[in-house]
């Protein structure tokens, strides 16, 4: 993976955790535990620090970075949807940020809170635990309900297991120039739609 120490400063990569070979690390950032740093994602820690804590997932096209002196943290079972944008911002313990939201500087996402796609979450704002939040700028939508929170569970974990099965299979290979009659499917685990969940 590209990784580029910073005036000394190494970043770090707990072995349990898989950083795909094309995200970028750089300076400050310290990945923990069986964390997912997905294709293309970028981690600047070339002015604050960047902390991915446990089991926390970065998909692809993510851009984190903030200011000096200011820690950018996604905490324990974080998740971070594609194209996400994090500017030293705290990301709670269970919290999920939508994909292509954007979450400014001293803004804090409540534990177990979710942030809707395409979000504008201001600088400063606080969001409150267990809420929903969607919109430019974002608001307070309400309350989530506990089927919901257990889906956003069901989601990281799902990367969890993914972080393991890249660290056990994924090799770069040269595309074939045809599919392969019977071709086999991967066997990921099954994930429903949060439309599809409430449906059932």
């Amino acid at each position: 993976m590209p990784c580029y120490a910073l005036e000394g400063v190494v970043p770090v990569v707990d072995p349990s955790a898989y950083v795909h070979p094309t995200a970028v690390l750089i300076g400050d950032v310290i990945v923990g535990p069986d964390c997912y740093v997905g294709p293309c994602a970028s981690l600047r820690g070339d002015f604050g620090r960047i902390v991915l804590e446990r089991g926390s997932n970065v998909q692809d096209n993510c851009t984190i970075h903030g200011f000096p002196d200011q820690d950018t943290v996604i905490e324990e079972d974080g998740h971070i949807g594609h194209g996400a944008v994090l500017h030293s911002c705290i990301v709670r313990r269970d919290a999920l940020v939508g994909m292509n939201a954007v979450v400014m500087d001293e803004a804090e996402i409540g534990a177990c809170a979710i942030v809707a796609a395409c979000a504008f979450v201001p600088a400063g704002m606080k969001v409150p635990a267990r809420s929903l939040v969607a919109g430019i700028p974002a608001k307070v939508r309400r309350q989530l309900g506990d089927d919901e929170i257990a889906w956003k569970q069901e989601g990281t974990q799902t990367y969890q297991e993914l972080t393991r099965r890249c660290l056990a299979s994924m090799v770069e290979v040269q595309p074939l120039a045809a599919a392969e009659q019977d071709r086999p499917r991967l066997q990921s685990p099954e994930v429903k739609s949060l439309i599809a969940t409430r449906r059932g």
